[in-house]
């Protein structure tokens, strides 16, 4: 048994002692008053003080059924048990000494206490065999007070035997009843290990399907953002010619309001290069690529991450207190994707609470070799009971069918793949905050 596993056995077999200690010792007391009828039809002469002896007994017993109920009691409740078991037997052996001695029947109380602490308690083999002991000797030590000299031969042989016999088959019965209580523990243990495997497993297969997800739908983005770019860029670049021979024209230049027309078609051709370009970093990957060792400017990423959810963040508000030298190291894509999910959230929080004059604040400052990053809004923020299952697959406050609950846990994970940690700390019904750290690239490794 290794020691762990013993101090659970002991804590856990403690509550169990006391319980059926305090039971026992309940049924103790009900036998032990009970007994009066036996005094009355066994021995008139004797039934006041043998009455009052079973008195004292019981209340004996119930002051030890007080003490269990303490801090103390509780973690002695095998010498408490132990004791209370004693009082009767005591009692029992005084009664064969001013009765018959060797000859009084109620040497079957004294068998009947030995069998009971084998049967009831959750006893040691060594405390049984102890209990058989003393009421051995309690009920020699009645005879010999009884007799006068020291007993032997005839009833008390007999009843030695008898106690005797029990006491073996107690001790016995006792340690029969201690291995198969800890196997059942053991199997207990093994089976909480195991239920906690499962549910370990249970979470990193929801992990795995959800980056799985993420996977597809990235593949299924690059496919899109390669065709797009292919088909995209031919017409925006003729048209781009086509606006730029368009501005050269005289008539274009003497009339401002078309020149301002053909500037803002420039303008929106520009849009949509950028658009489909940053599509396509970040959905778009080449395979064998150590994706987490490559360096880029973060302000890059967040400006596209910006523009790509340009339609979710139209009215709100995005300030940047970015430090001049963003260079860092890890995998552009993903940082892209944890940026929009993190805008996205906050942009759908701060249109469902409503929020007024909505603004999204990003930070990003050095600290030491790591770049901190902060993404705060002004929205309702996130409830206490939430807040702690926010990174957990597949939780989510959203309505069925508006999203899987994965997008916050695959950024963990992408995070904690750049040797960082995904945080989220917010006071409901003021603000929400993200923050998470990145790489640097030093001086030398530029």
């Amino acid at each position: 048994m290794s020691l762990s596993l013993h101090r659970a056995y002991e804590s856990d077999l403690r509550s169990y002692r006391l319980s059926f200690s305090r039971g026992g010792a309940w049924t103790g007391i009900a036998l032990v008053l009970l007994g009066i009828g036996l005094d009355y039809s066994l021995y008139p002469a004797h039934l006041l003080e043998f009455t009052l002896a079973r008195v004292l007994c019981s209340l004996g017993i119930l002051a030890i059924i007080g003490l269990m109920r303490t801090p103390w009691g509780a973690r002695n409740v095998e010498a408490m048990s132990f004791t209370w078991l004693m009082l009767p037997q005591v009692m029992i052996a005084w009664m064969i000494a001013v009765t018959e001695g060797a000859s009084s029947i109620y040497y079957a109380g004294l068998n009947l206490g030995v069998f009971a602490s084998a049967i009831a308690f959750a006893f040691r083999m060594w405390q049984n065999l102890t209990l058989g002991l003393l009421t051995y000797l309690l009920y020699a030590a009645a005879c010999w007070v009884h007799d006068g000299h020291a007993p032997g031969g005839g009833a008390f042989a007999v009843n030695s035997l008898l106690l005797a016999f029990s006491a073996i088959a107690s001790a016995v019965c006792t340690y029969f009843n201690e291995q198969a209580r800890f196997n059942l523990f053991q199997l207990k243990a093994e089976l909480a290990d195991k239920n906690a495997q499962l549910e370990e497993n249970n979470r990193s297969l929801a992990e795995i399907k959800g980056q799985m997800l993420q996977q597809e739908k990235m593949a299924a983005l690059g496919t899109l953002a390669a065709g797009l770019l292919h088909e995209v860029n031919n017409p925006v670049n003729f048209c781009m010619m086509a606006i730029d021979i368009a501005m050269e024209e005289p008539a274009a230049k003497s009339n401002e309001v078309l020149h301002e027309c053909l500037t803002d078609a420039k303008s929106g051709m520009q849009r949509v290069q950028y658009i489909v370009s940053d599509l396509k970093t970040f959905a778009y990957r080449k395979s064998g690529t150590d994706h987490e060792s490559a360096q880029f400017l973060f302000e890059r990423a967040l400006e596209s991450s910006v523009r790509l959810v340009g339609h979710e963040i139209k009215g709100i508000k995005v300030n940047r207190h970015l430090q001049p030298d963003t260079l860092v190291r890890g995998d552009e894509a993903a940082i892209i994707g944890v940026l929009i999910n993190l805008l996205s959230n906050a942009a759908l929080a701060m249109r469902k609470g409503a929020t007024r004059e909505p603004s999204i604040d990003i930070y990003a400052e050095s600290r030491g070799e790591r770049l901190k990053v902060t993404v705060r809004d002004n929205g309702p923020g996130i409830t206490p009971e939430n807040i702690g299952r926010v990174f957990e697959p597949f939780f989510t406050t959203r309505e069925v069918g508006q999203g899987l609950g994965l997008g916050l846990s695959i950024c963990y994970s992408v995070i904690q793949r750049h040797g960082g940690v995904l945080a989220a700390e917010s006071t409901p019904g003021e603000w929400t905050k993200f923050t998470f750290d990145l790489p640097r690239v030093t001086g030398g490794e530029k």
